[in-house]
């Protein structure tokens, strides 16, 4: 691992579209990091990124050179976080870990989805949330399609903070359903 402790600390840049260098390095990486089912359309990215308030398009800079980004929304009572990548050539030099730590100091309760781990790469996904905190919630989901067309996505969630999977999960899968996917309901089968 090649992480320095002499480097500059992180800091994350919310964008606009109108960061125009910066954005379509998000792009770019969105497209490259995750299978087209797994993200909105692009215009309709930049439509939120642009119009929406609680909608937050972060890149992940270290100095002034962009190592990946971070999108999350506020919603009711916790955020959700609904990409996060580093650029490839950042990968296993702390980047990552760092990123996922400041962003738990700054806002919590935090639920993301992650892939079911059938795959070593899934698996090794669960085990970096975990080990900054977060909680597997083993309850039956499935990511909505962004697209027409698309199927839904089995996953699982995961949450750092105050919510318990028991408790909360009806109601949290719910308002995702609703906010980030605008379905009310989705029948799982």
């Amino acid at each position: 691992m090649t992480y320095c402790r002499n480097r500059p600390r992180l800091h994350l840049q919310r964008i606009t579209t109108s960061n125009d260098l910066l954005y379509k390095y998000m792009e770019s990486l969105l497209i490259s990091s995750f299978p087209e089912e797994e993200y909105r359309p692009l215009d309709e990215l930049r439509l939120f990124t642009r119009d929406k308030q609680c909608f937050y398009n972060h890149i992940i800079l270290d100095g002034d050179n962009p190592v990946g980004f971070i999108t999350y929304w506020m919603l009711s009572n916790f955020y959700y976080v609904e990409h996060f990548a580093m650029d490839k050539r950042y990968r296993n030099e702390g980047y990552g870990k760092e990123t996922i730590n400041q962003l738990c100091e700054r806002i919590h309760p935090i639920v993301l989805e992650v892939e079911i781990p059938n795959n070593n790469l899934a698996q090794r996904r669960i085990e970096f949330y975990l080990r900054q905190g977060f909680i597997l919630w083993n309850n039956f989901y499935v990511q909505p399609p962004y697209k027409p067309g698309n199927a839904a996505v089995p996953m699982y969630l995961m949450n750092y903070g105050k919510l318990n999977p028991a408790n909360d999960f009806e109601r949290v899968k719910e308002e995702i359903y609703r906010e980030i996917y605008n379905i009310e309901n989705l029948i799982e089968n």
